[in-house]
């Protein structure tokens, strides 16, 4: 029995996580643990996990929901999908629950997710990955899902390729559309190429991506991050498409326009934002290889 825990049931985790509790419901070969506490927690105990799209509903329910680490048990994958700033105390909540041999793969908005949670766990084989999804909380337990597009990649240089087989086997069986990659820190670093652009220039704008697209000034903050953020990538020996900021507009075009970044909805609903992971990581990483970020500099101090 392969046990894959999904922490933080937030807009990816609850998507991809609903996915997965809905295929493997009475599975003799995998269990879905949802780690949730409060309201969430407590609504799916209930009632199930919600996930509504434009046009259908669907409710899956989980082998467990739990934040008790002695309830969980040990996990043989944690899929991790909170908010970047949660990383450190949310994962070691759950040390009992990781041997050495758990797999982890992290599912967030930054790219320093992985770095971080080796510092944590040393001895574990961390995977890199991304999502590209509209998808947002409703309501304790619910999640709304925006537009048809859902794509998961991930991969890994250090893990055996059996193991890495095994989970894309797990995913696709659960009908996500994942893809296992060689070159996957050039593809987490085109996703955060147009998340960071996206939620700097969305939240120090207090702009959606239609009022973005359609306004000639903000385009043109939007492009100068692009221009600014591949630069920092170059910098890094990334191999990255040459017309990676065209290719960025058309994403940008191509998605929902009443959408936005969720840093921009973490910053009008007044919580906390990933300001730190998203837009100063950029202006650090700048400063690590002698390249220039004049408008993320003056975003990261707008925003702090």
């Amino acid at each position: 029995m392969k046990r894959i825990g999904i922490l933080g049931l937030g807009g990816v985790g609850g998507y991809f996580g609903g996915l997965l509790a809905k295929a493997y419901y009475n599975s003799a070969e995998v269990e879905i643990v949802f780690i949730a506490r409060g309201a969430t927690k407590e609504a799916i105990a209930e009632n199930g996990l919600k996930i509504v799209n434009d046009d259908s509903e669907m409710v899956a329910h989980p082998k467990l929901v739990s934040n008790n680490p002695d309830e969980i048990g040990v996990l043989d994958y944690l899929i991790c999908a909170t908010k970047t700033y949660d990383i450190k105390e949310s994962l070691l909540s759950l040390q009992k629950c990781i041997t050495s041999a758990t797999i982890i793969l992290p599912l967030y908005n930054g790219v320093d997710a992985p770095e971080r949670i080796k510092k944590i766990f040393p001895e574990n084989e961390i995977l890199q990955g991304c999502v590209y999804i509209i998808s947002m909380i409703a309501s304790p337990g619910t999640i709304r899902k925006m537009g048809f597009y859902e794509k998961l990649f991930f991969g890994s240089k250090m893990t055996s390729n059996a193991k890495l087989e095994e989970l894309q086997n797990i995913f696709q069986k659960a009908k996500i559309e994942s893809y296992l990659v060689d070159n996957i820190e050039e593809i987490v670093w085109e996703k955060f190429i147009f998340i960071s652009a996206l939620a700097s220039v969305t939240s120090y704008l207090n702009q959606n991506i239609g009022e973005v697209l359609k306004n000639k000034k903000s385009m043109k903050v939007y492009v100068e991050l692009l221009y600014e953020i591949e630069a920092v990538a170059k910098a890094k020996g990334l191999q990255l498409p040459k017309d990676i900021v065209n290719q960025t507009i058309v994403k940008l075009e191509k998605s929902p326009k009443e959408a936005t970044s969720s840093m921009h909805r973490d910053l009008l609903a007044g919580r906390k934002t990933e300001v730190t992971s998203l837009t100063q990581f950029v202006v650090n990483e700048g400063l690590k290889y002698g390249v220039k970020t004049p408008l993320y500099e003056k975003i990261t101090i707008a925003l702090m």
